[in-house]
């Protein structure tokens, strides 16, 4: 096997990213040079491909890294950037998906060593079996199926060796893309994205913090009819090796192609998932991508990774209510008011009320019409080229929109499930659970129904 150890050098790290930030930088000034001398048709033109381009190179560079770097990439590419048309943005999500979903694994001999040393004994003593090849890989650590001594099936998710000097390396060079950012769009808080990126990271280096926000998790949602989160092996879950219930299931690419009743279902049932948990108690989870959830036989979903969470003010997520019922009312001024309260329009004076709505009216017309909306990659794509189509008032507004700390996990969150649940080609009456989860309404969804059952039962 080919060692795809992670590179722990601060300095070939420190190269990568500074080469990176150079190249890029270099793009933006040689274009915009070059802009002076186009007409305005042309210098619109070549500013959106420039766009794409730097995007692109940033995220997938970053991407292609293990540790915080991949992570960066990842969360980056979630970001609405100004000027990216829809095909570049579902390109980037496509490369950004093959290197999550396909990220190589580290040979078995180097978990072995640091597993026996977060153990303190050999893995024999404590797994009866256990996989030498990885079930699934990622950007800190892997996942093996194993079997406890006392016969208990297990996924035994292992740090890389060296992951942690890897971590620290591309959180001190941060400070080198954030200048690079803040050109592409200039109303992000550069300063606020770069302390919630090195928080939130650095606390997923820590297994016993995701084990926490794991059992918390599995609290809220024990004995639910359609969720189920994995129960976690405190014995032998330390700092860098997480052992856990084995709960396998249909994986996404296989889950594509059952039929549209089983997608619906589960579209929903990982919408509500998410949305209920920030919701109802004020915990993000910010992986809600198609590698983390599975569809088990007995009809639940089964929901993993954890390391990735923040706990947000009380009502957080109630707070996007007035927004959003100001879009389906069409009230440009409620609308403003909403996005100002929530921190995405700064002072709001620059803002251009209708081009606001025009904008938000079309990023939302997937709850706005008649439901059930069917999602899927054309429909995203149609949403991204009429977006576009606003033309440069539009990206000059965009590229001043700005994006609170405390709201950079749930955008990910939110956007994530959005892409997941068009991949998916899910249907769904998205208004309803938008009225339920976001504004505060009753359940209209035979699952919402199902589910209100089970929370009143607890209750």
């Amino acid at each position: 096997m080919a060692d795809n150890s992670p590179i722990t050098s601060r300095l070939n790290r420190t190269r990568r990213f500074s080469g990176l930030v150079a190249g890029q930088s270099a793009r933006i000034a040689g274009g915009r040079a070059l802009d002076k001398v186009r007409s305005d048709d042309a210098k619109e033109r070549a500013q959106a491909k420039r766009t794409a381009e730097v995007v692109e190179q940033i995220v997938v560079q970053l991407g292609s890294m293990k540790g915080a770097a991949m992570k960066l990439g990842q969360v980056l590419s979630t970001i609405e950037m100004p000027g990216l048309d829809a095909e570049s943005s579902e390109r980037i999500q496509r490369r950004m998906a093959a290197l999550r979903d396909d990220a190589p694994s580290v040979p078995f001999a180097k978990l072995e060593k640091l597993m026996k040393a977060e153990w303190g004994e050999p893995v024999g003593k404590v797994l009866r079996d256990i996989e030498p090849e990885a079930m699934a890989a990622a950007s800190i650590g892997q996942v093996h199926r194993a079997v406890t001594t006392d016969g208990r099936e297990v996924a035994v998710k292992v740090q890389y060796p060296g992951i942690a000097e890897a971590v620290e390396a591309d959180l001190r060079n941060l400070g080198m893309v954030m200048p690079l950012l803040k050109r592409l769009a200039p109303g992000i808080d550069t300063k606020a994205l770069a302390a919630e990126l090195r928080e939130r990271i650095t606390e997923e280096l820590d297994y016993e913090l995701e084990a926490t926000s794991q059992r918390r998790v599995a609290r809220l949602w024990r004995g639910h009819p359609h969720v189920a989160v994995p129960s976690v092996d405190l014995e032998h879950s330390t700092r860098r090796v997480l052992v856990t219930d084995l709960l396998e299931g249909l994986r996404f690419d296989d889950l594509k192609a059952r039929p549209d009743a089983d997608r619906d279902r589960v579209g929903e049932v990982v919408h509500r998932f998410f949305y209920w948990t920030a919701s109802a108690h004020d915990l993000v989870l910010g992986d809600p991508h198609p590698g983390n959830w599975q569809l088990l036989p007995d009809g639940r979903v089964v929901m993993f990774d954890f390391g990735m969470a923040r706990s947000v003010s009380r009502g957080y997520v109630r707070r996007e209510g007035p927004a959003v019922e100001a879009i389906r009312s069409q009230d440009r001024d409620a609308l403003f008011a909403g996005m100002c309260d929530l921190g995405y329009l700064g002072e709001g004076g620059w803002v251009d009320r209708d081009l606001l709505l025009a904008h938000m009216t079309i990023a939302s017309q997937w709850l706005l019409e008649d439901q059930p909306v069917r999602l899927s990659p054309e429909f995203q794509r149609a949403m991204g080229e009429e977006l576009f189509a606003l033309g440069s008032q539009w990206r000059d507004m965009v590229r001043r929109f700005s994006l609170p700390q405390e709201a950079v996990l749930y955008r990910r969150m939110a956007d994530l499930l959005f892409v997941g649940c068009c991949q998916l080609r899910a249907a769904a009456d998205w208004w309803a659970l938008a009225e339920e989860l976001q504004i505060g309404g009753e359940p209209r969804t035979a699952l919402g129904l199902e589910h209100a059952a089970w929370a009143a039962g607890r209750s």
